[in-house]
């Protein structure tokens, strides 16, 4: 079965000087013959790690074992990555102050959970001459999420929208 090379292996490692380094195999620097001969009498691969360093670092390994553990290891990374999600609140000028505080505690939420808060203000009608109580609400909310919570984008008009997104602390 072949698997496709990403890393110098064997043969295919050129440097003259190598730091080997495995299961067993105490960490020194040796030429390029010894390296591969030691690997060829453990039934192993030398595998080239960095090629930055000089000497280039190798390990004695078996190469589909080294390419299971790097998969895992990937796999374990991404895992533990957070992925952020970005959270909508819908609001109006005449939103209520009871309405805002329960709202509020949605976005609180969101934000303690990592997600982003895109607050959205949405005027219709005659309510667009009132710009001015959309831009209050939204500093009210950015005021009451303060200590979970700062500013990323201040309120913005963009059509018969005004909005203002809020990421964690």
């Amino acid at each position: 079965m072949k698997y496709p090379v990403k890393h110098k292996i064997n043969k295919s490692i050129l440097a003259k000087e190598v730091r080997i380094i495995g299961d067993g195999i105490t960490s020194r620097i040796c030429s390029i013959e010894e390296a591969r001969q030691i690997a060829f009498e453990r039934s192993m691969d030398l595998i080239e790690i960095n090629s930055t360093i000089v000497p280039i670092l190798c390990r004695v390994c078996d190469y589909k074992k080294f390419l299971y553990e790097l998969k895992q290891r990937d796999k374990e990374k991404k895992k533990n990555q957070v992925q952020s999600e970005t959270k909508e609140l819908r609001l109006t000028p005449t939103t209520d102050e009871h309405d805002l505080a329960f709202k509020t505690k949605h976005a609180e939420h969101w934000l303690r959970e990592g997600n982003r808060v895109r607050a959205v203000v949405v005027f219709r009608g005659r309510e667009m001459l009132f710009k001015n109580q959309g831009h209050d609400i939204l500093a009210r909310l950015a005021k009451n999420l303060e200590e979970v919570g700062k500013i990323e984008l201040a309120p913005k008009m963009e059509g018969k929208r005004m909005f203002s997104v809020i990421v964690p602390k």
